[in-house]
C-alpha cells in the first residue's frame, strides 16, 4: 500500500510540475501545499521525481510507470521499499555495477539505449569520454564547500561531531554528501563557500597580481569573485550582471566574506557598455558566460526533457555578442579567462577559436574539467591574452 502511495505522489508532482521552473524550486511550493506529508514522505518523492528525470530522453514512448522503475533501478544501489514491491527481481540485483545493471534493462527493454539519456553525444566537446558522461546521470553529485582560511579546523571538527562523511579534495575543498543541511549545522557562521568542486578549480586559471584591476563581467552571485579575492585580495575589482536582484545576493555573499571593496554595475552586456565603462581598461576579465549549463544536469536532471537542440547555437550567439563587448575593456597581453558551465564544443572551443580569429587572441590554455568523473559540475575554462601591439 506504501509503494502504491508514493507511485500516486510522484505522479501527482509529474503532473503540476511546470516543465520551465527548476525542480529545486517546485517542491517546496508543492511540499508547503501539501503539509500532510512527512519528512519521509518528501524525501521518498524528491528522489523519485530527481530519478526520473535522470534517465533523460530514454525509453520516451515507455509509460511513465515503466520509465521510473528503470530509473530507480539504475540510480540506487541500496534496496528500497519502493523498488522491491515493483520489481522485486531487480530489487534482489540493485548492488550490481551500473554496467550490470544496464544490461539487464535492456533485457527487459530492447528499446534502451544509453545514448538516449542525453541525445546530443555528438555535440560534447571532443576531450570529454561520452560513455563516463552519460552514465554519470544516474549518480547525484556531492556537495562541495571550499572553507575559508583559518576555519578548517571548526568546519571539519564540526562535521565529525555531527557524523557527517567528508572527503579533503584539496584547497580547502571538501566533498560531503548531497543534502547535507549545512544551515541547520552552521546556523551563524560563514566559515564556507558552497561552490562545486569544478569551479573551485576555475581559480587555477586567474594569476593576478597584486594592485591590478579585474572585471568579473557576468558576475552572478559572485563566486569566481571570491576565489579571486582570496588569491589577491589587493585588487581593483569591478563585477556587473544584468540581474539586479543577482547582484543583492552578491552584496550580501562579499559581506559575510568580507570582501568590501569593489564597484558594482547594473549592464546588459549584449548591448554597447561604453556609457559606464567607456575610461575603464583592466587587467583581468572573467567572463563566466551564460551558457546552457548542459554540464550541471546531473544536478538539475529535468533540464534534459525540456533542452531543444536550436538552443546550442542560440547560447552561441550570446556568448559572441557578449564577447564583443567585454574584449575592448581589455589591456593588451592581460588575460581574458573565458569559463561557461557546458559541456558543448559550440559553447567551449568554438568559442575560444572564435576569439582567436576574430580578436587575435593568443590561446595560453584550455581545459574541460571533467566533472562526471567525481559527482561534480563538468565545465570548461580558458586562459586568452589579445595581442600585444
Amino acid at each position: 500500500m506504501k509503494a502504491f502511495n508514493q507511485l500516486k505522489t510522484f505522479q501527482r508532482i509529474l503532473g503540476e510540475y511546470p516543465v520551465d521552473t527548476p525542480l529545486s524550486k517546485f517542491l517546496p511550493g508543492f511540499y508547503r501545499q501539501n503539509k500532510q506529508m512527512g519528512s519521509s514522505d518528501r524525501r521518498i518523492a524528491s528522489r523519485l521525481i530527481y530519478n526520473y528525470f535522470r534517465l533523460g530522453q530514454a525509453l520516451i514512448n515507455t509509460s511513465t510507470e515503466d520509465r521510473l522503475f528503470v530509473a530507480e533501478f539504475l540510480c540506487n544501489t541500496q534496496v528500497n521499499s519502493f523498488l522491491t514491491h515493483f520489481k522485486p527481481d531487480w530489487a534482489l540485483c540493485v548492488g550490481f555495477s551500473l554496467d550490470e545493471k544496464l544490461a539487464m534493462v535492456k533485457i527487459s527493454y530492447p528499446d534502451f539505449k544509453l545514448e538516449d539519456v542525453f541525445p546530443w553525444t555528438d555535440q560534447l566537446s571532443p576531450s570529454i569520454d561520452k560513455q563516463a558522461f552519460l552514465k554519470s546521470f544516474f549518480y547525484q553529485p556531492d556537495l562541495y564547500i571550499r572553507i575559508l582560511k583559518g576555519f578548517e579546523g571548526q568546519v571539519k571538527a564540526t562535521l565529525t561531531k555531527a557524523d557527517i562523511v567528508f572527503k579533503e579534495e584539496g584547497n580547502q575543498c571538501l566533498a560531503l554528501p548531497n543534502g547535507t543541511r549545512l544551515d541547520t549545522l552552521f546556523p551563524n557562521q560563514h566559515w564556507f563557500e558552497i561552490q562545486d568542486f569544478s569551479s573551485q578549480q576555475t581559480a587555477q586559471f586567474f594569476k593576478p597580481n597584486k594592485w591590478e584591476h579585474w572585471w568579473d563581467a557576468c558576475a552572478a552571485s559572485g563566486g569566481k569573485s571570491l576565489l579571486l579575492h582570496e588569491l589577491q585580495p589587493d585588487l581593483k575589482l569591478v563585477v556587473s550582471d544584468i540581474r539586479e536582484s543577482i547582484l543583492a545576493n552578491l552584496d550580501e555573499r562579499f559581506q559575510q566574506a568580507g570582501l568590501r571593496k569593489y564597484q558594482k554595475k547594473l549592464v546588459d552586456l549584449t548591448k554597447n557598455v561604453d556609457p559606464e565603462l567607456h575610461d575603464y581598461e583592466f587587467d583581468g576579465i572573467i567572463l563566466d558566460a551564460p551558457c546552457s549549463g548542459s554540464g550541471t544536469w546531473s544536478r538539475t536532471p529535468e533540464m534534459i526533457a525540456q533542452f531543444q537542440d536550436f538552443k546550442i547555437q542560440s547560447f552561441k550567439n550570446l556568448q559572441q555578442s557578449i564577447v564583443r563587448n567585454v574584449v575592448k575593456y581589455l589591456k593588451p597581453g592581460k588575460p581574458l579567462i573565458y569559463i561557461t558551465c557546458s559541456a558543448f564544443k559550440a559553447e567551449n572551443e568554438d568559442m575560444v577559436d572564435f576569439l582567436s580569429s576574430e580578436f587575435g587572441f593568443k590561446i595560453e590554455e584550455q581545459q574541460i574539467l571533467k566533472g562526471y568523473g567525481r559527482k561534480a559540475d563538468t565545465m570548461f575554462v580558458a586562459r586568452l591574452c589579445p595581442p600585444t601591439p
